[in-house]
C-alpha cells in the first residue's frame, strides 16, 4: 500500500477556487429563493448547501490532469452535483431510508415536508440536464454526449437501479460480486460519470477514456467499502447503542462479507489501483493522485 500521508499539492490549492466555481455555477442555474413558488425554491437551495462537492472535484481533477480549461467543466461538475443533492433528497423520504438528518441537519422533507421533498429531488434533477444544455463553454456534440452519459448514470442502468435493489436487498445476504454490483450502480455510476463527463469535455483519446473510467470505477468501489467501513468501526465505538443504517436495516456490507481486516485491504489495493491507473493516463495525473489520497483519508 502506498503512503497516503496528508500534504500539500497544487491542486489542493485550488480546491477552494473549484468550489467557488461550482457555487457560481449553480447560484446562476437555480432561480433566487424568493421565485415563485417560494417555499419550492427556497427548499431547492437548502437541499444544495453543504457537503464536500467531491464528485465535482473529480471532474475538476480530471479535466485539468487532461488540459481542459475551468470553464469547459463547470457546467459538468455543477450537473454532477445536482443529481447528487436530488439522490439524496429522495433516498431520505420515509419511503426510502426515513432519514431525519442530513450533513448535521434536519433532511428536506423534514424540514419542509414530504410533498416538497418530492418535488425540489424532481428538479434538481431536471436542472442538471438544464445546465449542460444551456452551456456556453461546451459544443453542441460535446452536450448531447454529456447529458447521455449523466442520464445514463441517474437512471435504472445506474444510481436509481442501484437504489431499487438496494431497497430490495434489505434482510437479504448478498454475495460479493452482487454487493459490487449493487454499488457500481448505486455509488459507483454518478462516481464514474464524472470522469466520462471530463473526457468528452477534452474530446479524449479512446486509451485515455478507458483510463479514466478504469480510475473512476476503482474510486467509485473504494468509496462505498470505506463508507462500510467506517460504518462498522462507528458501530464498534458506540457499543451498539447507535447502530448504523444499513446494519439497522438488515443490510449487506462488505465487512459483513469480507470481515472487516479485508474490507480495509480491499478497499486499500482499490485505491491504489486507482492511483496506477491515473499515472497511466496522459497528462499531469497530480489531481488525480491528491483526489484518491484525499478520499481515502477521510475519517467520516
Amino acid at each position: 500500500m502506498s503512503s497516503t500521508s496528508p500534504k500539500a499539492s497544487a491542486f489542493d490549492s485550488r480546491v477552494p477556487a473549484y468550489l467557488q466555481r461550482l457555487e457560481r455555477t449553480t447560484d446562476a442555474v437555480l432561480p433566487p429563493a424568493s421565485t415563485d413558488p417560494a417555499r419550492l425554491h427556497e427548499a431547492i437551495r437548502y437541499a444544495c448547501e453543504g457537503g464536500k462537492h467531491l464528485r465535482a472535484l473529480m471532474v475538476y481533477a480530471a479535466g485539468e490532469t487532461l488540459g481542459v480549461t475551468p470553464e469547459q467543466l463547470d457546467a459538468a461538475a455543477c450537473s454532477v452535483e445536482l443529481i447528487h443533492a436530488y439522490s439524496l433528497v429522495h433516498d431520505d423520504l420515509p419511503g426510502m431510508d426515513n432519514d431525519d438528518l442530513r450533513r448535521g441537519r434536519p433532511t428536506v422533507h423534514k424540514a419542509y415536508d414530504e410533498a416538497t421533498a418530492i418535488l425540489v429531488g424532481d428538479t434538481l434533477q431536471t436542472s442538471a440536464f438544464e445546465v449542460l444544455a444551456t452551456s456556453d463553454a461546451l459544443d453542441d456534440a460535446q452536450k448531447v454526449q454529456m447529458i447521455r452519459a449523466l442520464a445514463h448514470a441517474s437512471g435504472s442502468l445506474g444510481m436509481v437501479g442501484g437504489q431499487a435493489v438496494d431497497m430490495a436487498s434489505e434482510n437479504l445476504t448478498l454475495t460479493l460480486p452482487q454487493l459490487e454490483s449493487l454499488h457500481a450502480r448505486k455509488t459507483g455510476a454518478l462516481i464514474l460519470v464524472t470522469c466520462q463527463l471530463a473526457a468528452i469535455a477534452a474530446n479524449a483519446t479512446e486509451a485515455t477514456r478507458k483510463g479514466l473510467e478504469h480510475y473512476g470505477r476503482c474510486i467509485g468501489l473504494a468509496f462505498q467499502i470505506q463508507d462500510d467501513v467506517l460504518d462498522q468501526i462507528a458501530d464498534t465505538a458506540t457499543l451498539g447503542k447507535t447502530a448504523g443504517k444499513d446494519l439497522a436495516q438488515h443490510k449487506s456490507t462488505f465487512p459483513s462479507l469480507l470481515g472487516l481486516e479485508q474490507a480495509q485491504q480491499r478497499a486499500h489495493a482499490l485505491f491504489d489501483e486507482a492511483r496506477n491507473a491515473a499515472r497511466g493516463i496522459a497528462g499531469h495525473a497530480e489531481p488525480l493522485l491528491w483526489l484518491a489520497d484525499h478520499i481515502q483519508q477521510r475519517d467520516h
